[in-house]
């Protein structure tokens, strides 16, 4: 498959996505785990059909030292037993955030209360930004048909 325009070869999307990846780049020195940011990364964009997105976060979280068994598990975080508990509260977040179209209300109290359990303020925000970061760039490679299989750990910088 080829992706339908060079996007990231684009002037105008290269302005875009300085704003995007600032943003993201903000997150990364944020004290939400760095392993937590990749799983939450891994989920949306399994959920969204993104592969380039799944392909580069499942291979940047390897590199990063991920377990295999953990990446292998992600889509089956529930029935997993290698996550803890403030993982699963990520996890169910970035679901919920990333349905916001299948639920009526978006994010439960019940989901919200249970990460609230685990993270302090700054890490709630750097999880809800790094929620709606990760959509975006989704977006952006689905739309484009971004092929996905030949990313390599550290090609963006």
């Amino acid at each position: 498959m080829e992706p339908r325009l060079d996007y990231f070869g684009n002037a105008l999307a290269g302005k875009v996505l300085r704003h995007i990846n600032s943003a993201a780049m903000t997150l990364g020195g944020s004290t939400l785990p760095a392993a937590t940011q990749e799983l939450v990364k891994i989920r949306a964009s399994q959920i969204n059909g993104c592969g380039f997105c799944t392909d580069m976060h499942t291979k940047d979280a390897a590199h990063a030292g991920e377990t295999a068994i953990r990446l292998n598990l992600v889509a089956a975080w529930r029935e997993a037993t290698v996550f803890t508990d403030a993982e699963r509260a990520a996890l169910e977040l970035a679901e919920q955030g990333t349905r916001v179209a299948d639920a009526a209300g978006g994010v439960t109290d019940e989901a919200w209360a249970n990460a609230v359990k685990h993270y302090d303020e700054d890490q709630l925000v750097a999880l809800m930004s790094l929620i709606a970061v990760i959509n975006a760039y989704n977006r952006i490679n689905i739309i484009n048909r971004q092929p996905a299989g030949g990313y390599q750990p550290g090609q963006f910088g």
